[in-house]
């Protein structure tokens, strides 16, 4: 039996849950999860069906555990913005997404799992909803730190409502960029620069009418 190098018990020092995981990650990421059988996880993973069943209950509990597996991961790989506030607002803004962006380079495979989640019926599952939400609100907490500071220093209703609008466009970003990753291998990282620009240039302008109504 042949397994990929990244999935397999040979990985040393790794429990048989941890390899099932690995696994799973990848079959669903090439497969998606309907197309995951037992068997695929068992063959993959170089298990028996018995320890799948033992760690997880069914294939369902492999998804559970797998995708609070994932926000653990992504919750320690994700800088927090915080860690670059000895900078400018906005060149902050650009340390934390370059950061950010160079660790889904390293392993996009974690937006990959989440985009393959979203399009199977799973989804609607209340356990994986619960999951998948802690995950996103992570990501726009995150955005709404970064950007807080350029458009919204000293709150506003206004201000703040822009900061909200701007942190769902840069998760859908993120978001978007999974796809184009995985059909056409564009990094996440070569779109800091334009989206930094994007930001620039709206934070300059929201200055220059602030400017005009004082």
């Amino acid at each position: 039996m042949v397994r990929d190098s990244g999935s397999a018990p040979a990985d040393a020092g790794l429990s048989s849950r941890e390899v099932i995981l690995n696994a799973a990650r990848g079959l669903i990421g090439e497969k998606g999860y309907d197309g995951m059988a037992i068997s695929d996880l068992s063959a993959q993973s170089g298990l028996p069906p018995s320890s799948i069943y033992y760690h997880f209950g069914n294939k369902f509990g492999v998804l559970a555990a797998l995708l609070e597996r994932t926000f653990e991961e992504l919750h320690a790989l994700f800088p927090n913005p915080s860690s670059f506030d000895d900078l400018a607002p906005l060149e902050r803004l650009e340390a934390w997404f370059t950061a950010a962006c160079s660790s889904l380079d390293r392993r996009p495979d974690y937006l990959r799992l989440l985009v393959a989640i979203s399009v199977g019926p799973q989804k609607d599952a209340e356990a994986v909803q619960q999951i998948v939400r802690r995950i996103r609100d992570y990501a726009h907490a995150s955005w709404v730190d970064a950007l807080t500071p350029i458009f919204a220093p000293d709150g506003g209703e206004e201000d703040e409502a822009v900061v909200e609008q701007l942190a769902i466009l840069g998760r859908a970003l993120t978001d978007g960029l999974s796809v184009a990753n995985s059909f056409d291998g564009m990094t996440y990282s070569s779109q800091v620069a334009p989206f930094v620009s994007l930001i620039r240039g709206l934070a300059q302008q929201r200055d220059g009418v602030g400017e005009r109504k004082r």
